[in-house]
């Protein structure tokens, strides 16, 4: 293989990845089966995917509200995360999503502007994890868990509406 070329090595297809996010549904449906509302704020790019694929699965689930928006970081200005539309927070349960947890960077700023309004509750949940974390974020809710080296990448594929798959490279 030429050293140009890094061999991938599939984690989830998209049924698989379906699934996981079907049983994640579950988990958040029976966690927050007293709550008023759902806010799901997926981070921009594969997150906002992969929560709208979640409230779809929830609302065949929970007979209450669920909204979805998108939290957009800039990775040179991350302390600046900013909603894509004006939402009412407070009081209500707040489920940030991503696809794939690495560090665990990116989760704790997408949790920085959400301290200021006060919700009823926040929890986390990615479609994978990387089992080792350099910031001291614990995803709530896992679809898949996956041990690593620090050499290796993790990537979700997605056809711009849902996830096509899951790479380990």
């Amino acid at each position: 293989m030429p050293a140009d070329i890094v061999a991938k090595n599939s984690l989830l297809s998209a049924d698989a990845a379906l699934r996981r996010i079907r049983r994640m549904a579950y988990e958040v449906a029976e966690r927050n089966v007293d709550a008023a509302q759902l806010v799901l704020l997926g981070i921009e790019g594969n997150g906002t995917i992969v929560a709208k694929q979640l409230a779809i699965e929830l609302k065949g689930i929970l007979p209450l509200p669920i909204e979805t928006a998108t939290i957009r970081i800039d990775k040179r200005a991350p302390l600046h995360a900013t909603l894509d539309r004006e939402l009412v927070l407070e009081g209500k349960v707040v489920l940030v999503v991503d696809d794939v947890s690495n560090t665990g960077k990116t989760l704790l700023y997408a949790l920085k502007p959400l301290l200021a309004v006060q919700p009823k509750a926040i929890h986390t949940l990615v479609l994978v994890e990387r089992a080792h974390k350099l910031f001291a974020v614990q995803p709530d809710f896992v679809g898949l868990s996956v041990s690593t080296t620090l050499q290796e990448h993790i990537s979700v594929e997605t056809d711009g509406s849902s996830i096509t798959g899951a790479y380990l490279h």
